[in-house]
């Protein structure tokens, strides 16, 4: 039963996911939550951009409590192996597509720029910090990073294409072991 906003979010990810912004008519989203368009409008006035900017800020607290913060401030010995499990364990080990990454490809990229560049920005800013922190040179840190989270959207496109979920956890290996070489 859907009793607030937030009960909505995750089928309005999935349906998102599934479908792309433009894809995702109402009528999609309302037989996805159950919900009438009043009741849609009600829990989002501003119709199907504030529900894809309400996901995409569902998405980034997830990612901000799971990912950013643990690589923040936890042991970066700790953090890059828990990150790697926490992508694995989001991503479905490659059966989910990021939502952030389609939309940053598509039309609505310059729609949600923001939250699509911030959501970029936070994970190789974290992922960088950590790895400076373990001792690399912070323009090695910041390679390491930007190449790393490169590295998981192109195998989440790579395991969906092939629709082979172990080929994004072989990826994902070969991400923690380079990312933890010294």
């Amino acid at each position: 039963m859907v009793a607030e906003r937030a009960d909505v979010l995750p089928a309005l990810a999935e349906v998102f996911r599934e479908h792309g912004y433009e894809g995702a008519s109402l009528a999609l989203i309302g037989a996805r939550t159950g919900l009438g368009k009043g009741s849609l409008y009600h829990f989002f006035p501003g119709g199907k951009e504030e529900m894809a900017a309400a996901v995409l800020a569902e998405i980034d607290a997830w990612f901000e409590q799971h990912i950013f913060g643990p690589l923040r401030e936890e042991e970066p010995r700790r953090a890059v192996p828990e990150m790697i499990r926490a992508v694995d364990g989001y991503f479905r080990s490659g059966r989910r597509v990021c939502l952030v990454g389609a939309f940053a490809l598509g039309d609505v990229r310059d729609r949600f720029g923001a939250a699509i560049r911030g959501y970029f920005a936070a994970w190789t800013d974290a992922l960088a910090q950590a790895l400076a922190r373990s001792g690399r040179p912070e323009d090695s840190a910041r390679d390491r990073a930007e190449e790393a989270v490169a590295a998981i959207q192109g195998a989440l496109v790579l395991a969906r294409a092939l629709d082979e979920p172990a080929a994004f956890r072989r990826c994902l290996a070969r991400i923690e072991a380079r990312l933890m070489a010294a």
